[in-house]
């Protein structure tokens, strides 16, 4: 059966921007070039052609000034020269920096998610109030709060489903980036983290009670500091624009076909069972599907180009793995994702999009 959807234009709420970096120091303003305008409300660039420049997360709800990297434990920072502002379809980037834009032959991605515009509310479902911003209608929300120490704690997300992916840090100290998926091998116990490159962890019940439509929960390991802050990312599946499910690999040149019910922006896989770096494709980095280069969250390194970088064809109903190795396809082993949308495979009309 066709998989229809409620979100017939992805690019109001997720996009892909790709960029050449400026030869002298300036403030950029980047217009986004998909369908519909989108306002970013967390955004994440990272320099494609350098080993030097790390990730850099930042959101409406920390403030465009308040950055932390996934590839690193280390605790938020402030910097004004990384993102000067979240604008009606796009953002500004500031002037001289490496890591974001000067540098001759530099070049830049930046992938883009809206949320609730910036507006932020208090929310006191769980045991600890967050603060909360939230889109409903793209499944995905930016919780903040305060840690009261060690112990079982349950926080609002807002979501009103399960989540299918929580992503979360400490901002003022050395930590993790501790991350939930509803299809780890323990849903209580099991963790990975973005930064590190180690199999499924397991944690005593590092979850709490778990995740539910409303709640997630942390628990002793994850919640160590008191009076220090936190954010969390929670994305949840919306048919036709998000998914995050898992596959089985085959360890064939040949790999598994992994079906979305649309066509892929942006795919993040990391395997479970195995020590392997996290992933990142999208459909705007040269040349999709041949090549296709990847991105790792957990380092610094530039876009892989090497003789095996065509590891994924990105479809119009999904994507197929093309290549046999740890990190993406060995034989036995389970592979989570978290997928958005370029379009979906058919519109909320029974329209279907074309293979490109």
């Amino acid at each position: 059966m066709a998989a229809y959807t409620n979100i017939d234009d992805p690019s109001a709420y997720f996009q892909t921007f790709t960029y050449a970096f400026a030869t002298t120091p300036a403030d950029r303003v980047f217009t986004f070039d998909g369908n519909s305008n989108l306002k970013p409300d967390f955004s994440w660039i990272k320099r494609r052609d350098s080993g030097d420049s790390a990730h850099i997360l930042q959101d409406s709800s920390r403030g465009v000034t308040k950055y932390l990297h996934s590839n690193s434990t280390s605790a938020e920072l402030t910097y004004a020269s990384y993102l000067k502002s979240f604008n009606t379809n796009g953002l500004t980037i500031g002037g001289g920096d490496g890591a974001t834009n000067q540098g001759s032959g530099g070049k830049g991605v930046i992938w883009a998610w809206k949320s609730g515009g910036g507006t932020t509310a208090t929310n006191t479902a769980g045991s600890i109030d967050t603060t909360l911003q939230v889109n409903t209608d793209a499944g995905f929300s930016i919780v903040t709060f305060t840690s009261p120490g060690s112990g079982v704690y349950s926080m609002g997300h807002g979501l009103g489903v399960t989540p299918g992916m929580i992503i979360f840090k400490n901002r003022e100290a050395t930590s993790q980036w501790f991350t939930w998926h509803k299809d780890l091998t323990n849903l209580v116990t099991g963790r990975l983290s973005l930064e590190r490159t180690d199999a499924e962890e397991f944690g005593t019940a590092s979850w709490g009670a778990g995740v539910t439509s409303t709640l997630f929960g942390l628990s002793v390991g994850m919640l160590t500091v008191a009076n220090n802050d936190y954010v969390a990312y929670c994305f949840a599946e919306k048919q036709g624009y998000s998914k995050m499910s898992k596959y089985v690999g085959n360890g064939a040149a040949s790999g598994p076909f992994v079906y979305t019910g649309f066509k892929p922006a942006f795919v993040m896989v990391k395997g479970i069972g195995s020590t392997s770096e996290w992933q990142i494709y999208d459909n705007k980095r040269p040349g999709y599907n041949f090549p296709n280069y990847n991105l790792s969250p957990n380092n610094a390194t530039a876009e892989y180009q090497g003789a095996s970088y065509h590891n994924m064809d990105i479809l119009s109903n999904g994507f197929k793995v093309l290549l046999t190795d740890v990190a993406i396809n060995k034989a036995g082993d389970s592979y989570i994702y978290m997928a958005f949308a370029e379009n979906p495979f058919t519109t909320s009309t029974g329209t279907p999009t074309t293979a490109r």
